[in-house]
């Protein structure tokens, strides 16, 4: 009888049944269920890699990568120290660390991945964020980054206005500084290899997203998310990953070759 190779058997990446099953936001099948859109998406442009140390930069009180990732060991790097209490950063395989995305406390090639999971948004340098992050990352590591795009408006339709703060007010509520990224602008960015990408929260599925964040009170915000049940399942389960969608995950993968040492060692060359 033939057997498979321990490679074969090996999947250090949660399975999406288990990963979806974990969705931290609360009432994950109503009023967050645009996160578990968000949840299979990462999963699916995710590499199902060895990682063993990995940084989840803003990954603030989800806890998503050690989720996606729960035999790793993984550092989350956040701006606002209360998160430390948090249940997910209290887990033995991660470490909470209050610090800025733009000045990260650590070494040159600490980590085989870095998560960005809605981040670059908040970040008004969102360059030195992406320089920060690759800075950090190994020769052959990923970058994973999920982020509003192009399609991203508030609330996505005009007749959802009477119920729905302006897109300023959810802006200014969410600390985001500016509205996303296309794709295009993602590769200008961070100018890495792009292994793959998916889009979510689409035209279908959109309209319990912009129901959860209305002004409408919790008892209408919810019931509304029950009725449109049928129609976000629907969206959900014949979306394409390349199809509309007005937010996008994305990996990204760095040269094997280390560019950083290569670029020292000349450095120093032409200073002699």
């Amino acid at each position: 009888m033939q057997t498979l190779s321990p490679k074969q058997n090996v999947a250090y990446k949660a399975p999406l049944g288990e990963f979806l099953s974990r969705n931290p936001f609360p009432e994950p099948l109503t009023q967050g269920f645009f996160y578990r859109e968000k949840m299979r998406a990462i999963h699916r442009i995710t590499p199902d890699k060895p990682f063993q140390d990995i940084l989840e930069v803003g990954g603030g009180q989800s806890g998503l990568t050690a989720l996606l990732f729960p035999q790793a060991q993984v550092t989350n790097l956040d701006l606002n120290p209360e998160y430390a209490q948090a249940p997910c950063n209290q887990q033995q395989k991660v470490h909470f660390i209050c610090g800025d995305a733009t000045d990260l406390p650590f070494e040159n090639q600490s980590f085989d991945a870095v998560t960005m999971f809605d981040l670059l948004e908040h970040v008004p340098d969102d360059k030195k964020a992406v320089s920060e992050a690759l800075r950090v990352l190994r020769p052959g590591g990923f970058l994973l980054i999920s982020t509003p795009n192009e399609n991203w408006r508030f609330p996505y339709y005009k007749f959802m206005k009477p119920i729905c703060p302006s897109e300023a007010e959810i802006m200014t509520e969410w600390g985001h500084v500016r509205r996303g990224y296309t794709l295009a602008e993602l590769k200008t960015l961070i100018n890495l290899p792009c292994q793959g990408y998916a889009t979510f929260i689409n035209p279908l599925t959109v309209l319990g997203h912009d129901v959860a964040f209305s002004c409408l009170s919790h008892r209408w915000r919810r019931f509304l998310c029950k009725a449109l049940n049928p129609l976000t399942w629907l969206g959900y389960y014949l979306h394409n990953p390349q199809a509309t969608g007005t937010e996008t995950a994305s990996a990204w993968q760095k040269s094997r070759e280390d560019r950083q040492s290569l670029s020292n060692v000349i450095g120093e060359s032409l200073a002699l």
